[in-house]
């Protein structure tokens, strides 16, 4: 069984309760044609670095991925322009947009890239504008997994995994995305498993990981619409199937539920997400490491001395230079691709 639905093209932060905090965050994807990739980056970039938003978009020929975070207004901005510029020619209307909310600012810089891929699984095979499983409402999601006959699939990292995952849920241990396939090979049969649910933060991976496993000859694939961030919403606490924390690519960590920010810290060493346990080890030094890279001496030292100066610009009250060598750069990259694009309208204008 397959289909796909539309996800309706949601108002900036409608479905979330007034919050105080004072930086919104967003979250977006969309599988979508975007063989212009490369020449979006630029105006997309400048618009982002204009607009004071930071974090990461990813472009690809198969569409848009990326968390980024700024002012409310800034943020809607961006979403009006991702959606309405003619630029983009509405070809990201529909996209699965999740907003949340943070104390402080989650993101130190901007970053827009350009990739073969927005979630990076290297099998062909697998495209998700073509074919996608079964999506799920995180409504309907505790009936499917609590019956007998599914078999449930985080197809997240092990790192993530860590800090939360659903009950009965099935870890591949994996270490990246691509590993994925090699988890399937192994433990999934197509024949055997009639009924595959499948689930990851935002639902990306679970869409990409969904189009392989009907490609692979899966027949009833399942996948939560929104990923576990649309359950943590969604879903009041006392119903919920959810264990733990969710891990978020940004400086919050992890989020519970209502997305509020959660108890998870992250190791500046080696980026391994810490839980209160993790803090109480003898091997925890803040900034500097912990248990999973205490065995790592090399990078320890690098470590302090970057846990040192950060410190020292704190006391001093100095602003993060990345976010503003980021932007300049973006900058000066448009200027040389404008510049670039006059020459060649003066070539063929002589020629």
């Amino acid at each position: 069984m397959s289909g796909r639905m539309t996800v309706p093209l949601q108002q900036p932060g409608a479905n979330l309760p007034h919050k105080p905090h004072p930086f919104k965050v967003m979250a977006i994807y969309k599988f979508a044609d975007l063989a212009d990739a490369a020449e979006l980056r630029a105006p997309l970039a400048a618009f982002c670095c204009g607009h004071a938003v930071k974090g990461t978009l990813i472009l690809a020929r198969e569409g848009l991925n990326g968390t980024v975070a700024g002012t409310p207004e800034a943020i809607d901005a961006l979403h009006a322009f991702l959606m309405q510029d003619p630029l983009l020619a509405g070809r990201l209307e529909g996209a699965e947009v999740k907003f949340s909310f943070a104390d402080e600012l989650p993101f130190r810089r901007m970053k827009v890239r350009v990739k073969d891929e927005i979630v990076t699984l290297r099998a062909p095979q697998a495209n998700p504008a073509l074919r996608v499983g079964t999506y799920v409402a995180p409504a309907d999601w505790n009936g499917l997994i609590a019956r007998d006959d599914v078999v449930l699939v985080d197809t997240r990292n092990a790192y993530e995994v860590g800090l939360g995952t659903f009950a009965r849920a099935r870890d591949p241990q994996t270490q990246n995305f691509t590993q994925f396939k090699d988890y399937v090979a192994r433990h999934l049969d197509p024949n055997r498993d009639r009924k595959v649910a499948m689930f990851c933060t935002g639902g990306i991976r679970c869409e990409k990981a969904s189009s392989y496993l009907l490609a692979r000859g899966f027949e009833e694939v399942f996948h939560l619409k929104g990923g576990i961030l649309a359950y943590l919403e969604t879903v009041p606490a006392e119903e919920s199937l959810w264990r733990g924390e969710c891990f978020v690519f940004d400086e919050r960590v992890a989020v519970g539920h209502g997305l509020e920010p959660g108890e998870a810290s992250l190791c500046r060493a080696c980026r391994h997400p810490l839980t209160a346990a993790d803090r109480a080890h003898p091997a925890y030094r803040e900034g500097v490491s912990c248990p999973h890279c205490a065995n790592e001496s090399a990078k320890h030292a690098a470590a302090a001395e970057r846990h040192r100066q950060v410190e020292l610009a704190i006391r001093r009250g100095e602003a993060h230079l990345g976010d503003a060598a980021s932007c300049a750069a973006e900058a000066g990259r448009e200027r040389k691709r404008a510049r670039a694009e006059r020459s060649r309208d003066r070539t063929k204008a002589t020629g």
